[in-house]
């Protein structure tokens, strides 16, 4: 066809062009004043227990650790280094400071900092109007574009994106909107995938009946070629552009058409089909964008094909279907009642599964579990099935929780999991015949929970042996969200490959933490993993570690103790409100596609409420999330200015 690679290709770079002139300029709004304290004060509740207990370290002219504290007198002054007192209150709130070695608060004393200081961050997060958040011009990733064009074309297994380079990923996610660039690379894979993804769809008939039957209702003796393939594309475009499409859209496609019909005599199907594929190259179907004329303080609520949009690509990574245009259509998708029906009806939805994939994918890292690779010889029994049956529970376990919708503790505590003969051996399971996998109930001694689950303790291993440091990282990330900072660049590793650990980890660890560059951390991170020191490096239990008999206590920096997996979940479930907040934080970024701000903390903590108050359920959250500000509200310029 003559004009089948030429016309996209000149659509493409020149609608990019155009779209880059949309761009959002980055006015940020003033910071609202924050409002006279009904509440907590710093001055009268915040700053004389840091007078009596921080001061002597981080005040007076000294700055242990690079931290000064004294010279915060006003709420104005604690915003501006905002991070820093996020900090502080964790700090004090886990124990971790003052040093043991300094006169310590009392329970109450820090009980009541704690609660003074999170009231006083939370005054100033909250004040003013509230901020939605920027909103960057989106272009679908390779997931969403695979996706897309098999809901789009109606395609069922066509993997339409397995060419284009791999997606960057920005705050834990590879949906960020941020770190979504478009290379030369990625714009002639634009080209080739659109022009294979329409010749697909007219080879298979179901797929062509279906782009074709809004023409086929009406009897071709109506209308002519142009005609028909106006028909076809007046119902494929606003699809494609999840929106409704003005005139001139249409116009524009239609020169694709005229030019096909006249230099290539082509039917008006096939017209149409070139056409398609200029759609498949367009931004309008590259790019989620989101715009407002000019910046403004509070935001603008979205529209409801807007709001459908997040909707559909936060719970399925694809395009909205039928019930959710037709929603949009009327008008009724941003009734709270609405959006909530349409939540729990898409986690039933097998396109769920995009969850799984996509966000547990990349919350608990199990995509990286398919790149580690225990040493052969200390694990021989490690093998390709094991290590796919391993993924393929943690899998499961998250997507039973969302299609049953569970309650989101069972990720710190289950008594169940799902295993299959392979899998059920590794783990010392009885009466598990058969690769099919199935849901089992756990004995209470030994395992429960993703942190018993073998695909995260190999993950958090190295190739010859566990690594509490690692498996104490991986809790503080992705179950507190509390990552620990990077480590000084002068301290050295504990292990270069295998040759320096000739002991017990734990005598290890105790003399890494006698380091005093290496205490304050490691004595957050340690005791987490060194619960888990009953699984080896690829997850099965064992009882020694070489010779030496496993011990799995632990003590929290605020002293408490606690041994083994099962007092560590109970650790956990008694930090339950942390958990819910941070699977409240993660899953808010995976839905916003960016990363989250001090504004987004009302947000968060609105969240966090709605799933205590529901009984943890899954459901609850993902709710939660679409009902929120940031979610359902921008800031930026004007949606109805559309890419030119």
């Amino acid at each position: 066809m003559a004009t089948g690679r030429l016309l996209p290709t000149t659509l493409l770079l020149a609608a990019l062009v155009g779209l880059a002139r949309f761009a959002p300029e980055g006015v940020a709004d003033p910071p609202p004043a924050i409002p006279a304290a009904s509440g907590p004060s710093f001055m009268g509740d915040v700053r004389p227990f840091l007078a009596k207990h921080c001061f002597s370290c981080h005040g007076n002219g000294k700055a242990r650790g690079d931290v000064t504290l004294d010279a915060v007198k006003d709420e104005e002054a604690l915003r501006k280094d905002r991070k820093l007192w996020d900090g502080v209150l964790r700090t004090i709130r886990d124990g971790e400071m003052p040093p043991k070695d300094r006169p310590r608060p009392t329970a109450g004393e820090t009980d009541a900092f704690a609660a003074a200081l999170d009231g006083v961050l939370a005054r100033i997060d909250c004040s003013g109007a509230r901020n939605p958040g920027r909103v960057t011009i989106r272009r679908l990733n390779r997931v969403e574009y695979t996706n897309t064009v098999r809901d789009l074309l109606h395609l069922k297994d066509f993997q339409a994106a397995d060419d284009f380079p791999a997606d960057d990923s920005g705050y834990g996610f590879d949906n960020n909107g941020d770190v979504l660039t478009v290379s030369p690379l990625l714009l002639e894979k634009y080209l080739t995938a659109a022009e294979k993804a329409v010749d697909a769809a007219t080879r298979d008939k179901a797929a062509r009946g279906k782009l074709l039957a809004p023409a086929d209702k009406i009897k071709e003796t109506f209308y002519n070629k142009q005609e028909r393939a106006k028909i076809i594309l007046e119902a494929f475009a606003p699809r494609a552009y999840r929106r409704p499409v003005a005139a001139d859209e249409i116009d524009r496609l239609m020169k694709f058409v005229r030019l096909s019909l006249v230099q290539d005599g082509e039917s008006g199907d096939r017209a149409a089909f070139l056409a398609m594929r200029a759609v498949l190259v367009s931004p309008r179907f590259l790019f989620r964008v989101e715009l407002d004329r000019a910046p403004r303080a509070g935001g603008t609520q979205l529209n409801d094909f807007e709001l459908a949009s997040r909707l559909s690509y936060f719970l399925w990574a694809s395009m909205p279907d039928d019930d959710l245009f037709q929603l949009a259509r009327e008008k009724k998708l941003r009734e709270n009642d609405v959006l909530e029906s349409q939540v729990r009806r898409m986690l039933k939805d097998a396109k769920a599964r995009a969850l799984t994939d996509n966000f547990a994918g990349q919350w608990l890292e199990l995509r990286a579990v398919k790149q580690v690779r225990p040493d052969p010889k200390r694990f021989p029994d490690f093998t390709e099935p094991l290590q796919k049956a391993m993924v393929e529970e943690t899998e499961r376990f998250f997507a039973h929780v969302v299609s049953e919708d569970r309650s989101v503790i069972d990720f710190i505590d289950a008594d169940y999991t799902f295993v299959n003969d392979v899998l059920a051996k590794h783990y010392g399971l009885s009466g598990v015949t058969g690769s099919e996998f199935r849901r089992v109930k756990l004995p209470a001694d030994q395992r429960g929970g993703l942190l018993t689950h073998a695909s995260i303790l190999t993950l958090t291993s190295t190739p010859t042996r566990t690594s509490p440091v690692k498996r104490g990282k991986w809790i503080l990330e992705n179950i507190l969200n509390t990552p620990p900072p990077p480590p000084p660049p002068d301290v050295p590793e504990l292990e270069r490959d295998g040759k320096e650990l000739t002991g017990p980890v734990r005598e290890v660890l105790a003399k890494h933490r006698a380091d005093a560059n290496c205490a304050t951390c490691h004595n957050r991170i340690d005791p987490l993993g060194l619960a888990l020191e009953n699984y080896d490096a690829v997850g099965a239990w064992r009882t020694k570690d070489g010779k030496a008999d496993i011990d799995a206590g632990g003590e929290l920096p605020n002293g408490k103790k606690f041994r083994g997996a099962s007092g560590l979940r109970d650790v956990l479930k008694a930090k339950e409100a942390e958990f819910r907040r941070c699977l409240a934080e993660k899953l808010l970024t995976y839905a916003l596609g960016r990363g989250l701000e001090s504004y987004d903390r009302c947000a968060v903590d609105e969240i966090a409420a709605a799933v205590a108050r529901d009984g943890n359920r899954f459901s609850a959250l993902a709710a939660a999330v679409v009902k929120s500000e940031p979610f359902r509200y921008r800031n930026g310029r004007a949606s109805n200015e559309r890419a030119k």
